[in-house]
């Protein structure tokens, strides 16, 4: 089965981020696919890689980035949401002119794109199930 996934929670503001996390995780396990995660409104922080959690936490945006470079996951940020809550890739950084320090290649997740709302149009599309953590 191929599953889209639409993740709208925070990463340490809810159990929502951790339980599609371990949903992905467990999806793969049993020979599923995931077509794309996108992460929508608060879900965009799960994309943040400057995010730092507790040493006794788990840091959840780190394990999505893992996660999504390991298994080669189509994983992408909402672009109008990540910008209102300031995560950027290099291109908006520069086309914004964001500068913190000698930063400019922006603080988006290796692993992880920005990208419109067409993208998870096209997910919907092509998966057999959406699911939305929130």
């Amino acid at each position: 089965m191929k599953f889209a996934l639409l993740v709208t929670a925070a990463p340490f503001s809810t159990q929502g981020a951790d339980t599609a996390l371990r949903f992905a995780r467990a999806a793969i396990h049993n020979g599923h696919s995931i077509e794309r995660i996108f992460f929508f409104r608060d879900g965009v922080h799960n994309a943040n890689a400057f995010s730092i959690a507790p040493q006794d936490e788990t840091n959840i945006p780190s394990e999505w980035q893992t996660f999504c470079q390991n298994n080669s996951i189509d994983a992408v940020a909402c672009v109008s949401a990540a910008l209102r809550r300031g995560i950027v890739d290099t291109r908006e950084s520069q086309r914004h002119n964001l500068t913190a320090g000698n930063l400019t290649a922006g603080n988006l997740a290796a692993g992880i794109e920005i990208g419109g709302l067409g993208l998870l149009t096209d997910a919907i599309i092509n998966a057999d199930r959406v699911l939305t953590f929130g």
